[in-house]
């Protein structure tokens, strides 16, 4: 006889109602929207009478979690950017003479004067009055190379030493370039990330594709130049010795030096020391702020490693200036005062409140360590997303009115439930997809489709081995408790080949493919439990309510 206990029913019943009210926000997508938006907005900036409105209008004891809308859906913006790796291989070559110079000195009876010579970016090249203490040369400056840190580089070191005549010529060694490449790209997509999570836009695709190159997609965002605005600043911060000023660009710098202009003392450039005493990565906060007159400013805090260095830095240098420089060029040089043990300041400049604020989020989301270049761009307007909505919600339309169709003339009153089973499905989808925080594309959309022609799958496999036990003159409910039995084994079996392959789907591919998965593993799981259980459920109900003699499938 069919069974079902009552704890069993009151579960079924309670997971399709979770799963209707997780999916409910979706149908009033643009209200849910606001309302959501309006909170964020009161926990960041505070709260105002029309943000408290716009937040009202969904009420708080609902679920409030959305479907995400893709790039394709939504409009937004697409970037393709290339990370420039060179450059930050001519940045630790320029670091690294502090240190060559510093062990260099203590052997100068041997090794004679030393002088920075011009370089190139992949090498530094020190230059010896003294030839003859050539090894011993060789020799300290190969004490300040390091183990490589990576799996591929395990025994070698960073740095490369040679002499050539009188010159001691350091390189970064095969290892450690790609250990920096990994370590660059790395950084740069936790960055862009972080840059964009400041602003608040939704559900980014941030991706590395290939060695060097990262794929950019938010959905929402007016353009890809405004896009390029907020990923596309380095914001290198450093605070580097000055040597002096004057008017002249063209100044000669001198080996280890360089002349930059100021940025709001137009027709004024600083000549200083290349080698920074401390650098943006060693910031741990940065806020906007005002200065003592009232002007826009910015506050920053470095971490240990950065307050010691500023700190041993202001002591020995009181009286002097240094220069606070922002992506080459000088925003601050303040006379050092006093001390400054702390680890923390202030920067001012002719700054309004928008760039300061806009200056604090980059600072705070960190430096980018190398320079991008933005290989592919594009727009996707709002109307092209609305089509593709619109699109995919006619196949949805069709696939959903064929299958109906077809199934309640096939199965007649069985085919019902069915398509009840099915509606239900396709809510449990939406609900789930809610939950997780997914983001719908066009291929998810497919993967919505496929799984509404699917679903039904499982119920016709039930259905026609149900007609078949009847053909064997048994009873009607014992035809109905072998269906399920016998067609069980093959639906798990169909069911579980086509997971696996949305889970290959999922770990393997990317972007738009990930989206397929997503669904249609979703559409799998909900299939097999609407099939199963929630269809069984309603013929049990109709069987045990009319008791019927004979049955027609």
């Amino acid at each position: 006889m069919l069974q079902f206990d009552l704890w069993k029913r009151v579960l079924i019943w309670l997971m399709v109602a979770a799963g209707l009210l997780l999916a409910m926000p979706n149908g009033f997508y643009t209200r849910v929207e606001q309302s959501n938006d309006a909170e964020a907005t009161i926990a960041v900036s505070g709260e105002t009478d029309e943000l408290r409105a716009m937040a009202d209008g969904w009420p708080s004891f609902l679920p409030s979690s959305l479907v995400n809308l893709g790039l394709d859906l939504r409009g937004g913006a697409h970037l393709l950017a290339e990370v420039q790796v060179a450059d930050v291989y001519a940045a630790r070559m320029e670091a690294l003479w502090p240190d060559v110079r510093d062990v260099l000195r203590p052997e100068r009876a041997t090794v004679g004067t030393i002088r920075l010579q011009p370089s190139g970016p992949l090498e530094l090249r020190v230059k010896i009055s003294q030839p003859e203490g050539m090894a011993r040369a060789l020799e300290v400056v190969r004490g300040l190379a390091r183990p490589v840190v990576s799996l591929t580089g395990a025994g070698a070191t960073d740095l490369e030493v040679r002499g050539e005549n009188d010159l001691v010529i350091v390189t970064l060694s095969e290892a450690e370039q790609q250990a920096t490449d990994e370590r660059t790209v790395l950084q740069s997509l936790e960055i862009i990330r972080r840059r964009i999570d400041e602003v608040g836009t939704r559900e980014p695709t941030i991706q590395r594709q290939g060695r060097d190159r990262i794929l950019i997609q938010v959905p929402g965002i007016g353009s890809a130049a405004e896009l390029k605005a907020i990923i596309g600043t380095t914001a290198q911060l450093t605070f580097q010795p000055v040597i002096g000023s004057g008017t002249n660009a063209d100044a000669v710098a001198g080996a280890g030096n360089e002349v930059l202009p100021s940025l709001d003392q137009e027709g004024v450039y600083y000549t200083l020391e290349q080698a920074p005493v401390v650098t943006g990565e060693e910031l741990v906060d940065a806020q906007p702020a005002f200065d003592q007159n009232g002007r826009p400013a910015v506050n920053f805090r470095f971490n240990p490693s950065g307050a010691r260095k500023f700190g041993d830095y202001t002591a020995q240098n009181i009286g002097n200036p240094f220069a606070i420089v922002l992506d080459d060029e000088v925003i601050s040089a303040p006379v050092i005062q006093s001390h400054i043990p702390g680890g923390s300041g202030i920067i001012t400049g002719n700054f309004t409140v928008e760039e300061s604020t806009n200056l604090a989020v980059l600072l705070r989301a960190g430096a980018l360590p190398a320079g991008l270049e933005f290989l592919e761009e594009r727009t996707i307007g709002p109307e092209l997303g609305q089509d593709s909505i619109e699109a995919g919600r006619i196949a949805c339309l069709v696939a959903f009115a064929a299958v109906l169709v077809f199934m309640g003339l096939s199965y007649g009153l069985f085919g019902l439930f069915a398509n009840i089973a099915l509606i239900i499905n396709v809510g449990l989808i939406f609900g789930l997809l809610s939950l997780i925080g997914a983001t719908l594309t066009l291929p998810g959309i497919a993967g919505i489709v496929l799984t509404i022609g699917m679903a039904v799958d499982a119920n016709v496999l039930v259905f026609e081995r149900i007609r078949e036990e009847l053909k064997t003159a048994k009873g009607p409910s014992r035809a109905i408790e072998l269906g399920y039995e016998k067609a069980l084994s093959a639906i798990v079996d169909a069911n579980i080949t086509t997971f696996i392959t949305a889970v290959i789907l999922f770990a393997m591919g990317s972007g738009p493919v990930r989206g397929f998965a997503i669904t249609l593993g979703l559409g799998i799981l909900t299939s097999v439990f609407t099939a199963i259980y929630l269809t069984r459920l309603l013929i049990v109900m109709w069987f045990e309510r009319r008791r019927p003699k004979t049955i027609e499938v």
